[in-house]
């Protein structure tokens, strides 16, 4: 079941983090921020103790931004990213959300299929947008009206 992150869930977000996203990755301070941001909310799945997946959204008026997503490697191709986005679009429709949007380097192809299959369209290129390789990100975006 999905819900939503605690403080004691971050230091296994963060590890988490940190294997998927290596230079990337968000930092514990950054994590914390977020629980002191109005607009931002986070969300965990955890089986038996174990984080399976994790995201985080912005949503502010008709606006919103996934700022993170993640699912632990060993469960990966698994549906648990799909449950994630469905989570937080659900979440963002509540909000009275009617565009959402997010960033995802041009290389990840496994996530660039998960958000066009759930009907996220490439808006933009923001070019270096990664400053670990200067790698280039797509700027995607889905209607909910």
């Amino acid at each position: 079941m999905i819900k939503e992150m605690s403080l004691a869930d971050l230091d296994k977000v963060v590890e988490l983090e940190k294997e998927l996203f290596k230079e990337d990755a968000w930092k514990i301070a950054e994590y914390k921020s977020e629980f002191d941001n109005p607009l931002a909310k986070l969300f965990v799945y955890k089986e038996n103790d174990e984080i399976i997946s994790y995201g985080g959204i912005w949503c502010l008026y008709e606006n919103a931004d996934i700022t993170t997503i993640g699912v632990n490697s060993k469960y990966q191709g698994q549906g648990y990213g799909q449950m994630m986005l469905k989570h937080m679009l659900s979440y963002a429709k509540e909000h009275n959300v009617e565009n959402v949007h997010l960033e995802v380097r041009v290389s990840n192809i496994k996530a660039i299929n998960l958000y066009k299959k759930n009907g996220f369209e490439i808006v933009r290129i923001r070019k270096s947008y990664y400053e670990d390789n200067n790698e280039d990100a797509y700027d995607m975006m889905k209607g909910l009206l």
